[in-house]
Formats: structure tokens, C-alpha cells, sequence
């Protein structure tokens, strides 16, 4: 199916790093720190992180189509939060943001399987890194997880100035990268950001599902465990 690949993307928020783990960890711990309890009314953080998890994912989505930009992405998520649970967002102390900001990209919860596959396939293929993270979030998670040693290349989005799903983006890591679309291949969890954006620059693309989501009809390859991959390369 993938013989004559050589070269492997992956994502890496959602993908290899368990952005929503380490986000939940970081907010829990901080909800404390913070008196958020008292804030809110509320003695445990779940009924905060749920919905901050919510409105973090929606307003990735507008920004990997470029509708919004960082400083609106990083307001708002916690902004929109506070008013759904019915606190005013003028209370947020800009410390918290600051500490999550600091605090999160160090954690290094990955996905299952993930340095297994990564060491494996690093034997075998050229591994390259496209994400449209933060540059300094990305730096601090790839130097805490121990994950720059796997990859040839790192093409961020807010350094290059184009976020998936725009072609452009994939274009450029193939050359950063130098190597071609037809022996390359992404690997992603986004749909329309690492997948359909793929596919539409003329790459091919296995989308990564573990979160048990139905495999969309246009969709031509899925995984749902990292592992797979030692399987298909």
C-alpha cells in the first residue's frame, strides 16, 4: 500500500502528544492555585476543563482556517469559558494564562505506542514534523518529551506563516524536507487540517482516530493506535 514511501509527517499535537491530557493535568493543578473553586463555585475543575476543552478545540478549528489569530485564539478560550459558567471574564487573572502558557508544554504525556513507533519507523523512513502549534510551545514540547531526535524537519505554521490546511504549508515541508509528495505520506489527527489538506496538495494521508470517530467516506486510510503504523510500514 505505502511501498515506495520514504518519507513519514506527522502532526504532533493530538497525534503524538496528548494535547488534552496535558492540558487537563495543567489546568487541574492550576484551578487550585488559582482558588478557581471558589471562583466558581465549584470544588473540583471538571465542569471547568470540559468546557474550556470545548471552546480550545472550536477556536483551533477557526484558526487553522485562518478566521481568527493567536492573540484572539488565546483571549478567547478562556474568556468564552468564564461567561458559559457565569463568572465575568474581567475576573480572569492573567497570571493563570501566563502559568498554563509555561506549565503545559513541559508535560509529556504521549499517545500510546508513540516512541515505539517513532523508533521504528526512524530506521526505516525519513520522520518530518508539520504543526500549526505555537513555535515556542512546540520547541518546549519537543525538547521536554525528547521528541527532536525523530525528526529530520520541523515545519511550524506560525514560523512559515501558513497553517494547514492551506497547500502551501505541505508544499514547503516536502522541500524542507527534500523529498517529493509521492513518497511522502502525513499522518494526522485533524481531518481538514492534516488530512484533507494532505490529500488536496497532492500527498496521501492516514488519518489518526483515537477518539472513536466514524472514518469519513473521502477518507482513504485510518488508524486508531500508533502502533498500526509498524504494521503498514
Amino acid at each position: 500500500m505505502f511501498q515506495h514511501k520514504k518519507d513519514i509527517f506527522f502532526d504532533l499535537d493530538h497525534t503524538i502528544w496528548d494535547f488534552d491530557r496535558n492540558a487537563r493535568e495543567t489546568l487541574h493543578e492550576l484551578y487550585y492555585v488559582f482558588e478557581f473553586d471558589k471562583l466558581f463555585n465549584r470544588p473540583n475543575s471538571d465542569d471547568f476543563i470540559e468546557t474550556y476543552t470545548i471552546n480550545n478545540h472550536r477556536l483551533w478549528d477557526l484558526y487553522h482556517h485562518g478566521k481568527i489569530d493567536k492573540p484572539t485564539l488565546r483571549k478567547l478560550r478562556f474568556a468564552d469559558t468564564f461567561q458559559q459558567l457565569g463568572v465575568d471574564p474581567e475576573l480572569f487573572p492573567k497570571q493563570f494564562e501566563e502559568e498554563y502558557l509555561r506549565i503545559c508544554p513541559t508535560k509529556t504525556n504521549l499517545f500510546p505506542n508513540a516512541i515505539e513507533t517513532l523508533e521504528y519507523l526512524q530506521h526505516r523512513y525519513s520522520l518530518h514534523l508539520i504543526s500549526n502549534g505555537f513555535k515556542e510551545a512546540c520547541e518546549t514540547k519537543l525538547r521536554s518529551s525528547n521528541l527532536a531526535q525523530y525528526f529530520k524537519t520541523v515545519v511550524i505554521s506560525e514560523v512559515f506563516g501558513v497553517n494547514k490546511p492551506d497547500a502551501r504549508i505541505f508544499e514547503y515541508a516536502v522541500t524542507q524536507g527534500e523529498t517529493q509528495k509521492d513518497y511522502s505520506v502525513m499522518v494526522g489527527d485533524n481531518l481538514d487540517a492534516d488530512v484533507r489538506g494532505a490529500i488536496n496538495a497532492g500527498m496521501d494521508a492516514i488519518y489518526f482516530n483515537a477518539v472513536g470517530a466514524e472514518k469519513p467516506h473521502d477518507v482513504p486510510h485510518m488508524i486508531v493506535d500508533l502502533k498500526e503504523l509498524q504494521h503498514i510500514f
